[in-house]
């Protein structure tokens, strides 16, 4: 089952990258456009980099925005489609390559060390201790990782409050979707138990406030390779 829901993850990926696109790009996902996204560059820009790791940098909104200002950004995805989008895009300074976290290791060379790795809700299988793991060796001395994912306390909704797929079906995402998304949901207890034993250490976690209900858009959290 778990592989069945990894290759379905998968293939929605490569099914929905132009209606995954132009979301992203009109503006038409809400927590994205009032807090989300300001969040997690904010958060990057804090931290003055020189290098970025974008993991699961979808159509390349981040890299353009980082590249804009100056920083070097290297875009990864496992969908072909969406990396051609964002090559399509432009943007002096990013670059993109096709690659899924279980290659991240093997590739680890040739893209380098990065002062800020970043999963912008990108961390959405099952097994990602080994994805952790590997990303300790595309961290430059110093360096720090950002993950900004869905608040478990709202992202659980009324169901039962435990790790457990569920299923995403892009409604009110705008047309275009061609298949449902299945991802792994965790309470914040197995996030941060996670990130504990894959040798991160938590530096601080916020909590994005949406302005209008002042309820949680998100969970950022910055970690260091521990000593």
């Amino acid at each position: 089952m778990q592989h069945d829901h990894r290759e379905q993850l998968g293939l929605s990926w490569q099914a929905n990258a132009d209606a995954w696109a132009a979301a992203v790009r009109e503006g038409r996902i809400e927590s994205r456009r009032l807090v989300t996204d300001a969040a997690i560059l904010q958060a990057i820009l804090a931290l003055a980099p020189v290098r970025v790791l974008d993991v699961g940098c979808g159509e390349g909104w981040l890299c353009r925005g980082l590249a804009e200002r100056g920083i070097e950004s290297v875009g990864v995805d496992a969908s072909a489609p969406l990396i051609g989008l964002a090559r399509a895009a432009g943007g002096a300074g990013a670059r993109y390559r096709v690659c899924g976290y279980a290659e991240l290791a093997s590739q680890a060379a040739e893209l380098g060390r990065f002062d800020v790795l970043v999963c912008n809700f990108a961390l959405l299988e099952e097994p990602l201790a080994p994805v952790l793991r590997a990303l300790h060796r595309l961290l430059a001395p110093g360096g720090h990782l950002l993950i900004q994912t869905l608040h478990p306390w709202r992202a659980s909704q009324d169901a039962a409050y435990r790790d457990g797929w569920r299923v995403e079906t892009f409604a009110g995402f705008g047309e275009g979707f061609q298949a449902p998304m299945p991802w792994f949901f965790r309470t914040l207890e197995s996030w941060l138990g996670l990130l504990g034993g894959t040798g991160w250490r938590l530096q601080w976690l916020q909590e994005p406030l949406h302005p209008q209900s002042e309820q949680p858009a998100s969970l950022l959290l910055l970690l260091s390779a521990e000593a």
